[in-house]
């Protein structure tokens, strides 16, 4: 069943009753508990199977997208949406732990690291192990449900990206 036909009865109020202009506040508290819950479920299974952590995953991760030309900790940074000093940080425990390797530059004031073999190893295993994971999650949605749930989050998120454009050059 598709957004649009889904039965029209209200949603459970957990604002007390507010009227219709609290309506983008109750989505939003939707949104987080969703996005709250899933970060949970994942950031533990991680630890439980891998024992690793959902910084780490998502630096992997965004090391086997680089690939062999690897990221500079700033590029890392952008990519991570953290800082440069959070990324120097998680590369150092990468290091350490054989997943990362720094790579020769011609600056040695940016670092530049990507993947070691064990690394593209433990990544793919975690990788699995997540889309399965994530997959399960949302089980419950069918096909259509699902692309309609992305479609109308796409919107938002264009929304939000206008707007919060807006406030920054108005």
């Amino acid at each position: 069943m598709s957004v649009a036909a889904l039965p029209d009865h209200p949603l459970p109020d957990r604002l007390g009753g507010a009227p219709d202009g609290k309506r983008s506040l109750r989505l939003w508290l939707r949104m987080l508990t969703c996005a709250t819950t899933i970060e949970q479920t994942i950031s533990q299974r991680l630890r439980d199977e891998f024992g690793s952590t959902l910084p780490r995953f998502d630096m992997l991760s965004a090391l086997d997208r680089a690939g062999e030309s690897g990221l500079t900790m700033g590029e890392a940074a952008g990519m991570l949406m953290v800082s440069n000093g959070n990324v120097t940080g998680l590369a150092a425990r990468l290091k350490a732990d054989g997943l990362i390797e720094a790579m020769a530059g011609a600056d040695r004031r940016v670092q530049r690291v990507r993947l070691t073999p064990l690394g593209r190893m433990r990544f793919a295993a975690m990788a699995g192990a997540h889309e399965r994971w994530i997959e399960a999650l949302f089980a419950d949605l069918t096909a259509a449900e699902a692309d309609d749930l992305t479609r109308l989050l796409e919107r938002a998120k264009r929304s939000l990206h206008a707007t919060t454009h807006e406030e920054l050059n108005g």
